[in-house]
């Protein structure tokens, strides 16, 4: 998170690439009023200890934890330090990610994932303003999923994402599929963040509830995580989602949600190789040759255009 002036200037240069299409945000009461429930839901958080926590996600958390004491969420995504974690916008790479798609789902429901809303009022792809450059990446990376499982995925009636940014994979789970049953397990302050901008898309979310159906839970606490897991025992069509978030979580945190990789044949995980000294390919290694020695065919795959990124894809081994 400490990022030199010179990077944090050229996310700010890119930003202004499309300056043109972003469209800022005004508050109303509505707005007002759901920003002032959020704040008192953080109440109790104030003396909370954050210790188990990367250097890095402390910074992060205490920042998110700020925005919503000073009621500043409106417009959140135009934040440097939310689109540095969690956006990303204006980059050429993108350029191609989108052809690849533009040239294979025209007029298909894909085409549709990639339009961005307003909420947040977030970085508009100034070479297809109709999206962003969030937008464009998180739809990559699902369709490459949906090549690689060959299963449709409509058919998902729960996903469970570990680390889940401000809820753009959510939301598009939900234009996927209306009816999935969609959780996010993140720390409770993101949780906050993520209901605020779900709850603005005019979705069902609850904060640590797993009792209602067809909604989006957000949940912080392994012992929700795993009572959520029990209810999915015996559902076969079910799909764990971790982009970037696992591989940015300490080792010793990995060891008590070691767990979720036993529950779900499908999975859709993407990392880099290192990060902060910890060999993640070798973590991810071993969980793909563990998942294989089950029915399930798991694979490590190289992102496109992203230098030592890598997905980790399983699926059940129909062969």
């Amino acid at each position: 998170m400490n990022e030199n002036k010179i990077r944090i200037l050229q996310r700010y240069l890119r930003a202004k690439l499309s300056f043109f299409f972003n469209k800022s945000e005004i508050m109303d009461k509505n707005k007002e009023n759901l920003i002032l429930d959020i704040f008192n839901k953080s109440s109790f958080m104030i003396n909370q200890k954050k210790s188990n926590r990367k250097k890095t996600h402390q910074i992060f958390s205490r920042q998110v934890f700020d925005l919503i004491r000073k009621k500043e969420l409106l417009n959140f995504l135009q934040k440097s330090f939310i689109q540095q974690m969690f956006f990303i916008h204006n980059r050429f790479y993108l350029l191609g990610y989108l052809l690849k798609l533009k040239k294979k789902i025209k007029g298909s429901f894909w085409e549709k994932l990639l339009l961005e809303d307003k909420v947040g009022n977030p970085v508009r792809y100034f070479l297809y303003p109709k999206s962003s450059g969030n937008k464009i990446f998180q739809t990559f990376h699902l369709k490459k999923f949906d090549d690689f499982s060959n299963i449709n995925l409509k058919k998902f009636s729960d996903v469970i994402e570990f680390g889940g940014g401000y809820g753009n994979m959510a939301s598009t789970f939900k234009r996927i599929n209306p009816k999935v049953n969609y959780t996010i397990f993140d720390t409770y302050e993101v949780n906050l963040l993520q209901y605020y901008y779900l709850k603005r898309l005019n979705y069902q979310v609850f904060l640590n509830n797993n009792k209602q159906k067809e909604a989006i839970y957000l949940i912080n606490s392994l012992k929700e995580l795993k009572l959520k897991l029990s209810t999915l025992k015996n559902k076969s069509n079910k799909l764990f989602i971790a982009n970037w978030s696992i591989s940015e979580t300490p080792l010793e945190f990995r060891k008590k949600i070691s767990f979720l990789f036993e529950n779900f044949d499908y999975q859709l995980i993407s990392f880099q190789s290192e990060f902060e000294k910890i060999d993640n390919y070798e973590y991810f290694l071993k969980i793909q040759i563990n998942n294989n020695k089950k029915n399930r065919n798991s694979k490590l795959i190289s992102v496109e255009s992203m230098k030592n990124h890598f997905y980790l894809f399983s699926k059940i081994n129909k062969s």
